[in-house]
């Protein structure tokens, strides 16, 4: 009896070392299982890096609103932090000063900035049209149609400094035989929101608009004098276009490839869910949902990522040629490889995707 004890001993301790190894390894195993279906689920790498975006108070910025609400950004790499600014200085000063990575900036005022020696370039699109004129409707003649420009003759109209909507006011006037400062006295203000507010003030009788203020205008009794997707001279005109500063897009074009894919996914997001892309926007435009829904589903204005670039070339040409800002050489300041390459790469794992092989047939015609 007593010369078993150590055989007995011997065994049992080998029984327990045993055991303890096979839990441990399942354990292990399980965590490392549980790690790759989190992995797998998420698709997402365990550090972000910072990104910071600027965008203006329009429902026309939906692929940024989308993009991070729908988890798109955090997909790509990305802690996406958008901010919202109130004109187009800002949003530039931003991109300059390091303060964003990404900004989106009305089409004329990049032309406009880039022509003065900023360093900014166009890598990307965020909207086509979506701007307009509306009027005290107190001050609408009878038989009034919508498009009729020369409503605003012996006006008082408030605009914003280099920016679209006075592009296109000074152009109409033109086109339709009227003066600035004789026939129609323009009033400018430092942003959207003041010239839009200034509406309330007997002195000012119409206002430029980009959306959602259309909409949100209506809705308070004003009329609306045109829509720019309306009228021949800015048919499928680029307005806010995805912009950086030069040298950081140059140092880290990895970093702006995954945003395009991320702006590429909400916009196919947008177009295969309504209901949700209008939540989307809402949360960050906090507009009755129906003006919302009509803003971006409208057919006013169109959310796309892609960089138009021979639709905004086109429009640097009349800008110029109409006296806007002087002539320069747009193409250092043009890349279209970044939205290229993040095209490519969707369609490479979703070859089948109808949305992404539409986007690169825009791209192709477009370019």
């Amino acid at each position: 009896m007593v010369s078993s004890l150590p055989v007995k001993r011997k065994d049992f301790m080998k029984r327990i070392f045993v055991t303890l190894f096979l839990s441990c390894a399942a354990v292990s195993l399980l965590m490392a299982g549980g790690g790759r279906q989190e992995a797998d689920a998420t698709s997402q790498p365990a550090v972000l890096k910072p990104f910071n975006l600027g965008h203006l108070n329009s429902t026309a910025h939906l692929l940024a609103f989308v993009g991070k609400e729908e988890g798109f950004f955090a997909e790509e790499g990305l802690d996406a932090v958008l901010t919202q600014f109130a004109s187009a200085a800002e949003l530039a000063a931003g991109l300059e000063s390091g303060k964003l990575d990404v900004a989106f900036i009305g089409s004329v005022p990049v032309v406009t900035f880039q022509s003065t020696g900023h360093d900014l370039t166009i890598f990307g699109g965020a909207m086509t049209n979506g701007h307009g004129y509306v009027i005290k409707t107190e001050l609408v003649p009878p038989g009034f149609k919508e498009g009729d420009i020369t409503v605003l003759k012996g006006r008082n109209v408030a605009t914003v400094k280099n920016s679209v909507q006075e592009y296109e006011l000074l152009v109409l006037l033109k086109n339709n035989n009227l003066t600035p400062g004789q026939d129609v006295q323009v009033v400018y203000f430092n942003n959207q929101t003041e010239a839009y507010n200034a509406l309330q003030n007997k002195e000012i009788d119409a206002v430029s608009v980009y959306s959602p203020y259309a909409s949100r205008a209506r809705s308070e009794g004003y009329t609306v004098v045109y829509y720019c997707n309306e009228k021949a001279e800015f048919l499928n005109q680029p307005c806010c276009r995805q912009v950086a500063h030069t040298p950081a897009l140059k140092a880290n074009p990895a970093l702006f490839e995954a945003a395009e894919r991320a702006f590429i996914k909400a916009y196919k997001f947008s177009q295969e869910n309504r209901a949700k892309t209008i939540d989307d926007v809402n949360k960050y435009i906090p507009l009755a949902r129906e003006l919302v829904e009509y803003e971006v589903y409208g057919g006013h204005s169109v959310s796309s990522p892609d960089p138009d670039k021979k639709a905004t070339v086109a429009l640097k040409e009349d800008v110029v040629a109409f006296g806007y800002t002087h002539d320069y050489d747009i193409e250092p300041l043009y890349n279209t490889a970044i939205y290229k390459a993040a095209l490519d790469s969707l369609l490479k794992a979703n070859p089948n995707d109808a949305i992404y092989k539409g986007l690169l047939d825009h791209f192709n015609q477009y370019e």
